[in-house]
């Protein structure tokens, strides 16, 4: 959408995403960074198969990944500062044919999240390095490449100043809450942000009766009264961001 130039002449842009830890009502505002960037790594180990009653004559791939998937959680715990967010999950595994084979060839899928781009540098060398002598321990081939995902969501101050009056008139001081860190979640919305000053904020859109599904998963729903608040919001911030531009270049 950038490409075909949907920000051409944008000046400010606003958005926001339904989130259940939020009652109906609330809007939560606040200024900096407020999402994780998303990249994603592929390991690939190769080993050498056999039977499996005879594992001197193999190198087994499965026991290589096994390895691998706990060897990568020191990245986080002991190598990176516990003040900074970060977060390494390895999130699939895919290997073997037959319970009585060893397998010669596993895959491993995950993510890496977070919020500062000197710690996202260090993750990826991290990882390289933790496979590259996990192949020589183990006497396999392991190969990993990345997959750059979204970068952080960074909201811009000004922009977020005008978010958070749009947000009171919309639902008042009790209604307006801060974000007590980022989330580690990721968001397509920060490739905006990166070219345009704006404001991302989340929508309450708690039910109690309602089942306690995540977001994105196959149980989640949401009380849909946040639809009139976001709606509202929208119209008042945008409002106010015409209102402001016009006095800025008409201060009679």
């Amino acid at each position: 959408m950038i490409a075909e130039g949907c920000l051409a002449g944008v000046g400010a842009i606003f958005g926001g995403h339904i989130e259940r830890h939020f009652r109906v009502g609330e809007i939560a505002v606040q200024a900096g960074v407020i999402c994780a960037s998303t990249d994603t790594f592929r390991i690939e180990v190769r080993g050498r198969g056999g039977h499996a009653a005879k594992p001197h004559e193999t190198v087994d791939a499965i026991v290589v990944a096994a390895q691998l998937v706990n060897i990568v959680q020191t990245l986080v715990s002991r190598e990176i500062d516990p003040v900074r967010p970060a977060v390494v999950s390895i999130g699939r595994i895919q290997g073997g044919t037959a319970a009585n084979v060893i397998a010669d060839r596993v895959s491993l899928t995950g993510t890496i999240r977070t919020t500062d781009p000197l710690v996202r540098t260090r993750l990826f060398e991290g990882l390289q390095r933790m496979v590259r002598e996990s192949g020589r321990l183990f006497r396999a081939d392991i190969d990993i490449s990345f997959s750059e995902g979204y970068p952080p969501i960074v909201n811009e101050p000004a922009a977020t100043e005008l978010a958070r009056l749009a947000a009171l008139a919309t639902v008042g001081p009790d209604g307006v809450p801060g974000l007590e860190h980022p989330s580690m979640g990721g968001e397509d919305f920060s490739y905006y942000l990166d070219r345009v000053p704006g404001c991302f904020v989340r929508f309450g859109g708690h039910r109690a009766d309602l089942p306690d599904g995540a977001a994105h998963s196959s149980r989640f729903d949401f009380d849909e009264g946040v639809l009139p608040v976001g709606a509202e919001f929208l119209a008042r911030v945008a409002w106010a961001t015409l209102e402001r531009k016009r006095d800025v270049h008409d201060p009679g």
